[in-house]
């Protein structure tokens, strides 16, 4: 049996893409799990903070999301997080980076919409961020490949991924909590900084120092 088809990021993808898939057809579990901060505040349904992570607004924005999460969780999962964290604590490490930025996320969102009954927000996108963004932590000049043909520095992607965030967050209007990207990114950056404190300085060089190309 190949073990590298359960990885934890391919736990995660196959069970967001089944909730997703059911709330799609199920508006009452939509509605259930979606993130609502008046209901969060009104009926302490603190538990929306997580599982607004596992439903997507639609099938675009699940397949993105999940094709980034399987993309570059693996990567970590199995490559970064073992070699800079250790064996013993990788996966426990990687959980809390992935779902800790899901509900980290939020709380912007929380605190700026918490009397707003019109706002909802729904999707991963703040665990992915932090996953991305904890790679371009450890490798900032390394390409990754736009339409896998068009190489593009992580950390230059990862500016542009906030940019287009931003102006999404202000365009606004679809339910995606866009500035949840921004919470995540720098979720990711100081939680897996905080796991090792070696890798800050680490990140300093290797960003100072510019592409390979550059020298």
């Amino acid at each position: 049996m190949n073990t590298d088809y359960f990885t934890i990021t391919n736990i995660i993808v196959v069970l967001t893409c089944l909730i997703s898939y059911q709330a799609f057809q199920d508006s009452y579990k939509r509605n259930r799990l979606i993130f609502h901060p008046v209901t969060v505040k009104g009926q302490g349904e603190y538990f929306r903070f997580l599982t607004s992570g596992f439903i997507h607004a639609d099938w675009i924005h699940l397949g993105v999301n999940m094709f980034v999460l399987w993309s570059f969780g693996n990567i970590l999962e199995s490559r970064y997080y073992p070699t800079f964290i250790g064996e013993t604590w990788s996966i426990m490490a990687y959980l809390g980076l992935y779902f800790g930025g899901i509900v980290v996320s939020s709380i912007p969102s929380f605190i700026r919409y918490q009397n707003a009954p019109h706002y909802r927000a729904l999707g991963a996108s703040g665990g992915v961020s932090a996953v991305v963004f904890a790679i371009i932590f450890f490798a900032p000049w390394e390409n990754l490949y736009l339409y896998a043909l068009i190489p593009i520095p992580q950390i230059l992607a990862g500016i542009g991924y906030l940019w287009y965030s931003w102006y999404m967050d202000k365009r606004g209007g679809d339910n995606i909590g866009h500035m949840a990207h921004f919470t995540g990114a720098i979720w990711g950056i100081f939680y897996t900084g905080f796991l090792n404190f070696d890798l800050f300085g680490r990140f300093i060089t290797e960003t100072l120092k510019g592409p390979s190309w550059f020298h």
